[in-house]
């Protein structure tokens, strides 16, 4: 299968470019490819930004009339790469589809320029800027962000190397004009210019589209990562301090922007006579411990097995590995907040799932325009007239009104882990927002009971209100939050560079029902000023949807249950109200043959057969313990039997004695030689019987 055979294929697949994803996602994941998948997105999403006029163009041309071989989207294609593209059709001067359409070549010219015309273009150039900014669907032009990796390099080393030869501007907005740029004498579109950010340390805006970094040597080495402005906020905006805060915690993890940005962050800060340095990057590399002495430990969590391979993958590229522990594979809600691991970790980055609202380029395949497939009514022509043709011009062609490809597609949400969710009201699009804004609060609160917690940030790439304020002020007002004092990062309190950015939470936003009614104006402001807002909007800053918000306590305030320091297993055997042992589905502790059960704490049998039968200690050994049945010795068994002959136990698994038949505990010492060959010659020897810790009679394990 060609090239334009498989990209018309995903083009027109069901769907369209959300169907599972975005556009560029749906083809680099798909292993069937033959052909490049870079070359299929390229050329699909080119086509796709002039579909609307490539589809006057056919149509005026009659070249679906004349070539009854060609397909709509298959002839979109290759008229996009016969008139647009230097290198021309990507196929052999022989090939079958090469030939159908270089054939209609002066017909096609001529309908493409009288299209430029009617859209008021003097030249190509013109045409191209239209197309996209028509593309971007009214969108503004965002700079590709570069974050400087301080763990292998420097912004200076970077401005030497990668970027030698580039201008430097001053502003964001002067980076983004410059993508609009077009050299007439080598038909490339930019300039490059960049931008040294005032906000966030090492991070450079760059003119899009006009270099590929992911070639780089740097890129490829770690020195560079290719990161939003906004996805910067929340580990800048945590502050992570060695000697304040001790081990920190990433507890939604990939794809690793935020785990690597948050290694720089806590590696470049050595203490050196009392005083906390920034590490420059150069000469000290990998050397010097974090915090000093003590190493500091990041640890990353990502519950999906996939997700968390590009994690390590990232983590090890941007040479964090050696004080990053990856857990891939463990959700953060099943970490107990008292496992003694993670007791000194003091600062948390949240940033869970969310609806994705504010990525930039998520729906990044405009409208496909298709051509309408010619009349089956009435002659026509089988091959294309030669000669002299009629070059009388023709009305614009009327937008066909069935075309499916020309109906507003149904809305669909891409959360920010890629998942296409139809969106077919308001009402489920509030559905779908209220259970994100669930899980983020349950996440939240269980990262402000970790005992040693002292400073969260709470991160969305959300518009929405509900996944944001709202969560923030609900937070705010838990149990968790008052008992041990969290209160917001208020805007005075915050680094330099997010105390100067200006774009804070909504008014509107600081109403929720059941919560604000206990706050003042004065605290809800005060919390309304402390979140971080970004907005995907032509207003020169040029960052995706993003909000954040920052959380601290002093430790002044406390309840015991958060700092008991119990560990994980001991808090399961002590808390957990279905007991110690293993149960199955029915809530029935799972025992073997013998009546033994198995702990949950350790996987094994809660007493083996050699303690059961006394074994194990001397004849003056205190720990020894026999069971003796006593009462009514005729010389029977004293265990009751049922129809089919087995042992009857009681709920707990203990052997149910015969009439007149009691228990008996004996410590110290042995059973007599005649009971115990007794024991030995039947079931009863070995079944339900274990160690007792106050000599009384054993009633079974307790649950």
């Amino acid at each position: 299968m060609s090239l334009y055979h498989e990209t018309a294929a995903i083009l027109t697949s069901s769907g369209g470019a959300t169907h599972g994803g975005s556009l560029k996602s749906r083809i680099f994941k798909d292993k069937s490819l033959k052909s490049p998948p870079a070359q299929v997105y390229a050329l699909a999403l080119e086509t796709s930004k002039w579909s609307a006029i490539l589809k006057e163009v056919v149509e005026a041309a009659d070249l679906l009339k004349y070539e009854k071989k060609l397909t709509p989207a298959l002839s979109i294609l290759l008229a996009h790469d016969l008139l647009l593209s230097k290198s021309g059709i990507a196929l052999p001067a022989s090939h079958g589809l090469r030939v159908s359409i270089e054939r209609h070549k002066a017909r096609l010219n001529s309908e493409f320029v009288r299209a430029r015309i009617r859209r008021k273009c003097a030249t190509l150039d013109a045409l191209r800027t239209q197309v996209e900014i028509e593309a971007r669907g009214g969108c503004p032009v965002h700079p590709r962000w570069i974050r400087v990796n301080t763990l292998k390099s420097t912004v200076e080393e970077q401005l030497s190397t990668t970027f030698k030869g580039w201008e430097v501007v001053e502003t964001v907005a002067d980076v983004i004009a410059a993508a609009d740029f077009h050299d007439s004498k080598t038909g490339k579109k930019g300039k490059k210019v960049i931008h040294i950010d005032g906000h966030i340390p090492n991070l450079i805006a760059a003119c899009p589209g006009v270099y590929d970094f992911t070639k780089t040597e740097a890129y490829k080495a770690g020195k560079i990562i290719l990161q939003d402005k906004a996805s910067c906020f929340p580990a800048y905006l945590l502050d992570p301090r060695p000697e304040r805060d001790g081990d920190v915690m990433d507890t939604c993890a990939a794809p690793g922007n935020k785990t690597t940005h948050l290694a720089s962050i806590v590696h470049s800060r050595v203490v050196e006579n009392d005083k906390t340095v920034v590490f420059d990057g150069r000469g000290k590399k990998g050397k010097k411990k974090a915090g000093g002495d003590e190493k500091t430990t990041i640890y990353a969590f990502e519950k999906d097995p996939n997700r968390a391979k590009t994690l390590q993958k990232m983590v090890k590229i941007a040479g964090s590995d050696s004080f990053t522990v990856v857990n891939a594979g463990k959700d953060f809600l099943k970490v107990h907040p008292l496992d003694s691991k993670y007791r000194n970790v003091g600062a948390l980055l949240l940033d869970p799932s969310c609806s994705g609202s504010g990525i930039v380029g998520r729906d990044d395949a405009p409208t496909l325009h298709l051509p309408s497939a010619p009349s089956s009514s009435g002659p026509t022509p089988s091959k294309a007239p030669k000669g002299k043709q009629n070059n009388k011009r023709k009305s614009p062609p009327t937008p066909s009104t069935d075309s499916k490809t020309d109906e507003p597609p149904q809305k669909v949400l891409i959360d920010d882990d890629g998942l296409a969710i139809p969106i077919s009201s308001q009402f489920e699009l509030e559905s779908r927002i209220a259970s994100l804004a669930s899980f983020q609060l349950v996440l939240l609160q269980h990262a402000m009971s970790f005992p040693a917690a002292k400073r969260i940030t709470y991160s969305t790439c959300s518009i929405h209100a509900g996944e944001n304020e709202h969560v923030v002020l609900k937070a705010l007002a838990s149990e968790v939050a008052k008992k041990r004092g969290w209160r917001v990062l208020k805007r005075g309190e915050q680094v330099d560079g997010m105390q100067r950015w200006d774009v804070r939470g909504e008014h509107e936003a600081m109403q929720v029902e059941g919560v604000t009614e206990q706050m003042g104006e004065k605290e809800r402001e005060e919390v309304r000023e402390a979140v971080i807002r970004a907005y995907y909007r032509d207003d020169g800053r040029g960052v995706m949807g993003f909000f954040v918000a920052g959380f601290v306590r002093d430790g002044t305030v406390d309840d015991p249950v958060y700092t008991s320091g119990v560990k994980q297993d001991e808090q399961e055997e002590e808390e957990d109200p279905e007991g110690p042992f293993v149960r199955d589905e029915q809530g029935r502790i799972v025992r073997d043959e013998n009546g033994i059960p198995t702990l949950k704490s350790t996987g094994k049998k809660a007493v083996t057969l050699e303690e059961l039968q006394g074994g194990g200690g001397g004849d003056d050994d205190e720990s020894s313990v026999e069971y003796r049945v006593e009462g009514n010795d005729n010389g029977e068994e004293p265990y009751q039997r049922d129809g089919e002959g087995r042992i009857v136990r009681d709920e707990e698994g203990l052997p149910v004695l015969k009439e007149g038949r009691r228990w008996k505990v004996v410590r110290g010492g042995k059973a007599q030689e005649e009971e115990k060959e007794e024991e030995e010659e039947s079931e009863s020897g070995t079944d339900g019987e274990s160690e007792s810790e106050d000599g009384d009679e054993w009633g079974g394990f307790d649950d």
